[in-house]
């Protein structure tokens, strides 16, 4: 799959496995309200489309990233992604994976089904959610950003 955002190639890695240990022993749920805030701002950028997502009205969605020990659970809800804080059990969709297979995805690097068939992204829950979700993101559109000329201050001299 194109780099579309003109990203530096990531590949594939693990964290090594103290981080996951430390991690899981971290309280999760900064995790779901950074994913949720994330989303909905991609919601609002017109980047997830609203056709799309009024089929996830009412579920909730889980993401473990297994190298940092990262537990997520959201729903979609009255049109908005929301944190859950207390989740109460199995959520509609769970998706798994390492922290580079997700980084790959975002960036356009590799898409869900590579990544599926690899087995390095593991779904589950309901199948038709789970088709619906990979369509959504395989067919989102980044807004254009420009990469040059972004330098931090602390490096100029």
């Amino acid at each position: 799959m194109a780099n579309a955002l003109k990203l530096p190639t990531i590949p594939p890695f693990t964290l090594p496995s103290l981080v996951a240990r430390l991690g899981a022993r971290l309280p999760q749920w900064p995790h779901s309200v950074n994913l949720a805030l994330a989303l909905n701002a991609a919601r609002k950028m017109g980047v997830l489309p609203e056709d799309s997502l009024n089929e996830l009205e009412g579920r909730c969605f889980r993401v473990t990233v297994l190298d940092t020990g990262m537990v997520a659970d959201f729903a979609y809800r009255q049109g908005a992604f929301r944190p859950v804080f207390v989740a109460s059990g199995n959520p509609d969709l769970h998706f798994t994976a390492r922290l580079s297979a997700f980084l790959q995805m975002v960036s356009r690097q590799e898409d869900p089904d590579t990544l599926f068939f690899n087995r390095s992204l593991t779904i589950e829950g309901d199948t038709e959610l789970g088709l619906r979700v990979k369509n959504m993101l395989d067919a989102l559109e980044w807004p254009r950003l420009s990469w040059q000329g972004l330098h931090p201050t602390f490096l100029k001299s």
